[in-house]
Order: C-alpha cells, then sequence, then structure tokens
C-alpha cells in the first residue's frame, strides 16, 4: 500500500492506494479531517490508519517549507520528519514535498480530460510553467523546462 496525503493548515486529506495488475494505482480509502482537531499529526495517522496495513510507501504534499526533509506545516503545532516517519510507519520510502511543488508535480500526470483550458486560442510552447493556489496562504511553484523535462 502506498500512503499519500496533502496536509494543509486547514485540512489533511490522506489516501490509500493500491498498485492494480496494470500498474496503476487504485484508491483503496480517502479521508479529510480538520488539521487543528489533532495536536499532533500521530494522532492524526492513528485516525486513519487501519490495523496491521503494510505501507511500501509513503509521500505528503505539506502546506510549509520543507528543508532536509522537515517540515513545520503552516499554522499547525506538528513538526513532520521523513526519518522519524520512516521508523514510526516502518517503511523504508518516505518523502516531504511542498504541497505547491507536490501539485505542479502531479499536474504533470493528469489526463487530459482533467484540465481545462483558459486561453484556447494561444499558441501552445514547451516552456516552465508556473502553479499558484489560494488556500491557507498563497502557494507558488514553478516547473523549469531543460529541453528535455521538467524539474
Amino acid at each position: 500500500m502506498i500512503l499519500a496525503g496533502d496536509i494543509g493548515g486547514t485540512k489533511t486529506v490522506l489516501t490509500l492506494f493500491k498498485k492494480g495488475a496494470d500498474g496503476s494505482l487504485v484508491c483503496e480509502r480517502e479521508e479529510t479531517y480538520a488539521s487543528a482537531d489533532f495536536m499532533e499529526f500521530d494522532q492524526l495517522l492513528a485516525a486513519f490508519l487501519p490495523d496491521g496495513v503494510t505501507l511500501s510507501a509513503v509521500c505528503f504534499g505539506v502546506a510549509g517549507p520543507v528543508l532536509d526533509q522537515r517540515c513545520h506545516p503552516t499554522n499547525l503545532p506538528w513538526i513532520l520528519d521523513a526519518e522519524d516517519l520512516k521508523v514510526k510507519l516502518n517503511v523504508a520510502k518516505v518523502r516531504l514535498l511542498n504541497d505547491l511543488e507536490a501539485m505542479a508535480l502531479g499536474m504533470l500526470h493528469l489526463p487530459e480530460k482533467d484540465l481545462l483550458e483558459l486561453n484556447p486560442n494561444a499558441q501552445s510552447h514547451e516552456g516552465n510553467i508556473a502553479v499558484i493556489a489560494a488556500g491557507t496562504g498563497l502557494g507558488e511553484a514553478i516547473l523549469y523546462w531543460d529541453g528535455v523535462k521538467y524539474h
């Protein structure tokens, strides 16, 4: 199972995925929680994770700066640390990303049907991509194009 989450100052969305036979990800469970209802992130994990679940990987997009795989989310008393989560969740792969970084990277994999073109008369060009989102704060991310792929 893969545990993924969007951890925000207002709400946190956690999802468990399993890999389908074709390699696709299949949502097994998803819940949304009011972040402020939990004094510690561990309490939220305990409320969400089924007993005995075995995780193969964990990734969280977190509202706030992620430095050295550690984050103090915006407007929350929590500290998220990838190394601590590896131990607590008994999983070798844990990754923390800024939430807008996660959003920008995720948009590269959206199916065409999930995209809405705001300017249908614009000419398409390869190049940098900016993501701006208003939430608890104003988040921003940019993906730069190196001629081969986005970073």
